[in-house]
């Protein structure tokens, strides 16, 4: 097939792909597309973590299997070498004899590698890879930065007054955007891993931190309480969602309900909010967390812009005055503005980190 031919139907499984957002973390996001001869054959993405993946999908949409030997398979990620929650793909495609496989990426994990490329290769069968390659960096942007910077992807998130306040003084509960805005923050937590929020936003506006305005999983809740002040009746500690503590010693906080887990912060980290960060994402990472979404406050979502350990951040002006009250973060040297959206009357503002070399290629499809 053509270069023009191999992109159109790469876009597709890149498309496909994104039907798994908010399923399938901490495995990436994976579409496939079997074409014979112009016309595909099966087509489908991975739905669920620990379920069938993109390419085992595809193929048993497939009816005529003696077309394999004369088709191409697209698939936006390296297929796998090993067996993981389900066998090898790079060996399913290899036993179904197609003739050509085409890849945008190769799979940064170490169990794979290459190796899925060497697989099918090795049988014989030829192999393209680099096909809309940015596309699927900036698809799988969380996924690529959690394997190889080793730390979870980092979207920071807040909302201010068009005078750049974010609350006003004395603090105050104060939602400045509306309906549509909050739906929509609501529909990001669902596709990320997590969601943290400072001590002082649980403490002033009692958030729950649930996706309550739309369908999907629930993130784990990322509370951070180095002092172990953060009363036991806040909504954060309820059972809508699972909740990871990083508090004091056992003993030394407030007793906290018997099904929030429990992270203790060594004492040397909790002296300095960047130490204590980096031990944070550093515990998240060991976990297993690809992303969290930080929704403030203040002193948390500057420590993180002071590290310079973020890679989206989205902010919302709201079209209201405050005059005085708590200042807004400044935005950090270097941010790129990606893309601005209007929604009933918010100013919604989308910037990325070009220092992650996943950012190559806006897409936004993802707002």
């Amino acid at each position: 097939m053509s270069q023009h031919e191999d992109r159109v139907w790469m876009q597709r499984a890149l498309q496909l792909a994104t039907y798994g957002k908010g399923q399938v973390a901490p495995n990436p996001l994976v579409g496939s597309v079997v074409v014979h001869q112009g016309r595909i054959l099966g087509e489908g993405w991975h739905q669920r973590y620990g379920e069938a993946h993109a390419e085992v999908n595809a193929l048993r949409q497939v009816t005529n299997e003696a077309l394999l030997r004369e088709s191409t398979v697209y698939v936006n990620l390296e297929p796998c070498a090993h067996f993981g929650k389900t066998p090898p793909c790079a060996r399913l495609l290899v036993e179904k004899q197609v003739r050509r496989v085409v890849v945008a990426n190769l799979d940064p994990n170490p169990l794979v590698a290459g190796k899925g490329i060497e697989i099918l290769r090795a049988a014989g069968i030829e192999v393209t890879t680099g096909v809309c390659q940015e596309a699927g960096y900036w698809l799988n942007r969380r996924f690529f930065t959690f394997m190889t910077q080793r730390r979870p992807y980092i979207v920071l998130k807040w909302a201010q007054s068009s005078d750049g306040y974010l609350a006003p003084l004395p603090p105050a509960p104060l939602w400045m955007t509306g309906k549509r805005s909050k739906q929509l923050v609501h529909r990001w937590r669902t596709e990320e891993s997590a969601i943290l929020a400072g001590k002082n936003t649980l403490l002033i506006d009692n958030p729950q931190l649930t996706a309550r305005l739309w369908h999907g999983k629930q993130p784990l809740r990322i509370v951070i309480d180095r002092q172990g002040q953060l009363p036991p009746s806040l909504k954060v500690f309820d059972r809508q969602a699972p909740t990871l503590y990083f508090g004091p010693q056992q003993g030394a906080a407030r007793p906290l309900p018997g099904h929030i887990e429990h992270c203790a912060i060594p004492a040397a980290e909790a002296q300095e909010h960047t130490t204590l960060l980096a031990f944070v994402l550093e515990e998240c990472y060991r976990r297993g967390i690809q992303s969290i979404f930080v929704e403030g406050g203040k002193q948390t979502l500057e420590t993180f812009l002071k590290m310079g350990c973020w890679d989206e951040l989205r902010l919302f002006i709201a079209p209201c005055l405050l005059q005085h009250g708590l200042a807004a973060p400044t935005l950090p040297p270097g941010a790129r503005l990606l893309d601005r959206q209007e929604i009933d009357g918010d100013l919604l503002l989308f910037y990325s980190n070009p220092k992650n070399p996943y950012h190559a290629q806006y897409h936004p499809s993802y707002t």
